[in-house]
């Protein structure tokens, strides 16, 4: 079992202003306005923001953060939430981006099986696996998150992940519609199906990866993981 690779206890850490984002051209995540670089006193403010929302959120559950809750925790104007994130969505939502930033580094430039260097249809059980635990570990921040479908799936997180997707299927299955097939993955990943199997239905995550697994080697006619 892959799983123990994947665990992590948290949100990783909000990086520095002055720090390097370590993000690829090729899956830019976040909204334009938070692009292209932001003025160091606003780039603290943000990670002030989120390290707040994170905090209400391990503390309280994310039914625990408002923006006027995280305002207080932060020690800022109330004003300032709603100027940076738009609405209680949207700071949800770069908690989420935050996340994502890191699963995207960890595919794009992190070792072996999810990193490159291994052949792409492991890469992409490797993939599976790792969204299914870190999607596990965030339940709560996940379904809070959850928008009306159109925005959810057009936002950069998701069409990021969908995209990582589909190029490591077009090196298996050149010959597929690899755009769709993509889509029909990421559906098993949907963190409210998770949360119905795992906490409706009382499913181990085992049986989610190993289901992950096989449905991976069937689409792509692949030999069973070793």
């Amino acid at each position: 079992m892959l799983y123990a690779v994947f665990m992590s206890a948290s949100l990783p850490p909000f990086p520095r202003p002055e720090d390097p984002s370590g993000e690829a051209e090729l899956l830019q995540l976040g909204t334009p306005e938070d692009e292209p670089c932001l003025r160091a006193d606003a780039a603290r403010n943000r990670a002030r923001l989120l390290e707040a929302a994170a905090l209400l959120i391990a503390e309280h559950g994310a039914a625990g953060v408002t923006m006027e809750a995280v305002a207080a925790a932060a020690k800022v104007g109330k004003g300032t939430v709603f100027r940076r994130f738009g609405d209680r969505t949207g700071l949800l939502m770069a908690l989420l981006d935050h996340s994502s930033r890191k699963l995207q580094e960890d595919f794009l430039s992190g070792p072996p099986p999810l990193g490159p260097g291994a052949p792409p249809v492991e890469r992409l059980r490797a993939f599976g696996v790792a969204v299914l635990y870190r999607w596990a570990e965030q339940l709560e921040l996940q379904l809070a998150a959850q928008s009306e479908p159109a925005r959810r799936f057009s936002h950069p997180s998701h069409r990021a992940l969908t995209m990582h997707v589909s190029i490591l299927l077009r090196q298996v299955v050149p010959d597929a519609d690899c755009d769709l097939l993509a889509r029909t993955l990421m559906a098993y990943l949907d963190p409210a199906l998770v949360h119905h199997l795992t906490r409706e239905c009382g499913m181990p995550m085992e049986r989610l990866e190993a289901g992950w697994t096989d449905l991976v080697t069937r689409l792509t006619g692949t030999a069973p993981a070793t």
